[in-house]
């Protein structure tokens, strides 16, 4: 992966995060430390693994040469409604799509330190980051309609905040 081919990947991420903040504003408050459903997570434990750990961590870390694990539990202990649940979600996204911006071809070639005991490229973090996010918003759909929420169109993004709507291709 280069510089310009993750630009092109991080674009559509920024437009499925405006439809992931669309789902979690959905999410009832008082639903938010809840089991909807049994044997996994709460939807703020949920949330906070997709921004902190599954976005944040991964490419702030792969960016800077060294993961680190977040305290999760901490962090969730620390929000206490869903407004705090997403700022915080914005604070990640913010620190994620600054440290993408900031990639060059060589940083993404480079071998990242991790908690587990072997290096993975830069960029197979990036990949990484963008798959857990699927695969956790996913969660997140079910957890809607578990709680009776109707999710938002996964596709609709035109819908998204205007920082987040596919932008406009140029003119030649």
């Amino acid at each position: 992966m280069n510089q310009h081919t993750l630009m092109q990947m991080w674009d559509v991420m920024r437009q499925r995060h405006g439809v992931g903040l669309r789902a979690i504003e959905r999410l009832p408050e008082d639903q938010l430390d809840s089991h909807p459903i049994p044997k996994m997570r709460t939807p703020k434990e949920l949330v906070v693994h997709l921004y902190g750990m599954s976005m944040k961590n991964l490419v702030v870390g792969a960016s800077e040469g060294r993961l680190v694990e977040l305290d999760e539990p901490a962090t969730v202990a620390r929000i206490k409604t869903k407004a705090e649940l997403l700022a915080y979600c914005r604070e990640c996204w913010e620190a994620t799509n600054r440290a993408v911006a900031s990639f060059t071809d060589e940083q993404l070639d480079v071998n990242v330190e991790t908690p587990w005991g072997h290096p993975i490229k830069a960029s197979r973090c990036v990949s990484a980051a963008q798959e857990e996010y699927l695969h956790h918003e996913g969660q997140i759909y079910a957890y809607l309609r578990v709680l009776g929420a109707e999710p938002p169109d996964l596709w609709d993004f035109k819908g998204n905040a205007p920082e987040f709507q596919p932008r406009q291709k140029q003119q030649a």
